[in-house]
């Protein structure tokens, strides 16, 4: 891959209202992800932004005037990283979701961080200081040459690391099992390797749409063809047999080795120590009308 375009550019705020039902303010140190993962659902961003290259390809660094009244983000839930990394490597140079961080500290504002990245632990000090920080490594495989054909994170085996890390300094940790591709993502797998150093186990299915849904296809077609009749009945027929046959064997299995298996997310009650909770978000349809309604859910 070629060095993607950077540029800075100057906002008024970096921290938006949300309307995720995980959190009151969305926050995007950054515009564009330079991970390029091939299933990107932020690649929709594009049209947002001014920009004729691909996705993938760019980065907007955002700079913004500094938080004059951080305290009142006391008690909100901030998501970090809705459509972008707030680790990329960039971030090494540029120190913008470090910058925000600083910003905050001391605000009382509860944070998440959503990431594919190491480089977080840099910040492990400033984020302690944060009440109930949560912090999320998307893991959906363990095979890291199928994951380098998928994205240019770092390796999965760092992700681990990094999440062992910090949940051993009491910050809450999710594993996010995302996306899930059928055939390919051994779900089991990923649980038996990560739940001895996370409070959240979260499962998303592959939900193919846009302009990645015939990069995915292509790939299937080239790579896994004796996957693709599947892939067709799911993707192009509609079918949601699959989905609803792993959900009831992850169900048996959570049942198995004595975790918790549901459908929303109360892990905040739960002591830290709990074992972890197995969380599924394959039905979109049920979490979205969920969210309306003022219900949990993740979008």
């Amino acid at each position: 891959m070629n060095d993607p375009l950077i540029r800075e550019i100057q906002v008024k705020s970096v921290i938006t209202k949300s309307n995720l039902p995980v959190c009151e303010y969305s926050v995007n140190p950054y515009v564009g992800c330079t991970h390029g993962c091939q299933y990107c659902y932020a690649s929709f961003m594009k049209r947002f932004t001014g920009h004729a290259e691909p996705w993938g390809t760019f980065l907007d660094v955002k700079i913004w005037p500094e938080i004059k009244n951080p305290k009142k983000y006391a008690g909100k839930e901030l998501f970090i990283g809705s459509v972008t990394d707030p680790y990329l490597p960039q971030e090494e140079c540029y120190e913008r979701t470090r910058a925000l961080l600083e910003q905050l500290k001391g605000s009382g504002a509860k944070i998440s961080i959503a990431t594919k990245s190491d480089l977080i632990l840099r910040d492990l000090d400033l984020i302690q200081t944060f009440p109930d920080a949560r912090v999320s490594w998307s893991v959906n495989t363990l095979d890291e040459d199928f994951k380098n054909g998928m994205d240019s994170a770092v390796s999965i085996k760092r992700r681990l690391a990094a999440m062992e890390t910090f949940h051993r300094a009491g910050i809450r940790t999710t594993c996010f099992v995302s996306p899930i591709f059928p055939g390919i993502t051994d779900v089991k797998a990923i649980i038996d390797r990560a739940k001895g150093q996370c409070n959240l186990i979260w499962l998303e299915n592959l939900n193919l749409r846009g302009s990645y849904k015939a990069v995915i296809m292509e790939y299937i077609q080239e790579k896994r063809p004796e996957l693709l009749s599947l892939y067709r009945e799911i993707y192009q027929k509609g079918s949601r047999i699959y989905w609803e046959l792993l959900d009831a064997e992850l169900k048996a299995y959570a049942a198995e080795i004595g975790l918790d298996y549901v459908t929303n997310d109360d892990s905040m009650k739960r002591p830290f120590h709990a074992p972890p909770v197995i969380v599924n978000y394959f039905y979109h349809e049920q979490i979205k009308k969920s969210a309306r309604k003022g219900g949990d859910g993740h979008a």
